[in-house]
């Protein structure tokens, strides 16, 4: 793992998507379990930093903006940070390979079927930008056309081209996003090609991946950090689990396979019609979702009396708010097991939690974006 990089990305200083690539993989990795050790240390020590055995090209999910440069040029690429200017990428040493030769196919293809790139000050052209989603496991590859407005010349022949040059996409979608804002994706969709979304594989589970779904960026690593709080959650068979932020319900089947019974608990409707749908995939019984604010959930439950012996918790950045600890607590699970993307908000929430009895068992920093300052944790609390 203690492979340096041998060659600098062009765009380094530019693009600003990853900030460590001067440093050796090692380094980082002991940079970041360092920063994620000094905040946790009131509380517990850390075991060793999980890391990639190949940390280049880990990203499944690739965006690219489409824009011209000031000779008329079609350029694709990232947003230079904090601006709407776009810096143009060929490869990206973070990004699967595949996802950008698919991309750069594209810029090709446009200027022989006269498609124009959208330009954000005038409002005229169409092509916005590109996603391309790949799956890990099956190698089914979604490619995502967004644009200005719902008419696209000759799509079906540009299907024809692209996949000529790449049989191996499965299914393609026009987007439509005719509004002026920041976000990549529109309302609107017509599926062109294939069905409209791809599969991949996860800890043995099978998930269902559409335009707007949300799926771990790089499912190597996610495997890893699930594996991981599994490991932590010590399930035997018997017990009861609830999963909070359930999102699309991805830990919550894992530990399906595990428990007696698991509920999932979850405030976007489109994430928990996802997680039902993955459960009826997967063929799991014993798992129920619920769209609830995970906070409400569980105070419920403690009126209640019921009893849960382990909570899964993956909140967003800022961390869990002081209400949905005070339900925590008050539900009284066994084992909690804290899967965090921001160690900070984590250090913060812990203090909560050890001050009202919990104590930090174990912890480990995983490494789910190399080259990057993001770090992801997962710690045990017993009570």
């Amino acid at each position: 793992m203690s492979q340096k990089i041998a060659f600098e990305c062009p765009v380094y200083k530019k693009c600003g998507g990853c900030q460590l690539l001067h440093m050796d993989y090692q380094v980082q990795l002991n940079h970041k379990k360092g920063q994620v050790a000094k905040l946790l240390k009131p509380y517990g020590k850390l075991e060793k930093m999980i890391g990639m055995e190949q940390p280049m090209h880990y990203r499944y999910k690739v965006h690219a903006a489409f824009g011209r440069d000031r000779k008329g040029n079609i350029i694709s690429g990232t947003y230079k940070e904090g601006t709407h200017q776009i810096v143009p990428v060929e490869n990206c040493l973070l990004e699967n390979e595949k996802a950008d030769a698919i991309i750069q196919t594209i810029r090709k293809l446009l200027k022989s079927f006269k498609i124009k790139t959208y330009d954000e000050d005038t409002g005229y052209g169409l092509l916005r930008h590109v996603l391309v989603r790949v799956g890990y496991q099956t190698g089914q590859i979604m490619v995502v056309l967004v644009l200005g407005s719902p008419i696209m010349p000759s799509k079906n022949n540009f299907v024809k081209a692209l996949r000529m040059e790449h049989p191996e996409i499965t299914t393609v979608v026009v987007n439509v996003n005719d509004k002026k804002t920041s976000m990549v994706l529109g309302e609107k969709e017509q599926v062109i090609y294939g069905p409209g979304y791809i599969e991949d594989e996860l800890c043995g589970m099978i998930f269902k991946i559409s335009p707007r779904s949300f799926y771990q960026v790089n499912p190597c690593m996610a495997q890893e950090l699930y594996q991981k709080a599994m490991e932590y959650a010590g399930i035997s068979g018997r017990e009861t689990v609830l999963d909070a932020y359930c999102g699309t319900g991805t830990i919550g089947m894992v530990a399906a396979g595990k428990s007696q019974k698991v509920i999932g608990v979850e405030l976007s409707k489109d994430a928990v019609k996802d997680a039902i749908a993955g459960a009826k995939k997967n063929k799991l019984s014993n798992i129920r979702f619920y769209q609830a604010d995970a906070g409400d959930f569980m105070e419920a439950m403690a009126e209640n009396k019921e009893r849960v012996d382990v909570v899964f918790m993956d909140p967003p950045r800022s961390g869990s708010s002081e209400k949905f600890l005070s339900a925590l607590v008050r539900l009284k699970p066994k084992r909690v097991v804290y899967i965090s993307c921001n160690p900070e908000t984590l250090a913060r929430d812990l203090n909560f939690l050890c001050k009202k009895g919990y104590q930090m068992k174990k912890g480990a920093a995983v490494d789910m974006f190399p080259f990057t300052d993001d770090i992801e944790a997962v710690v045990l609390l017993e009570n």
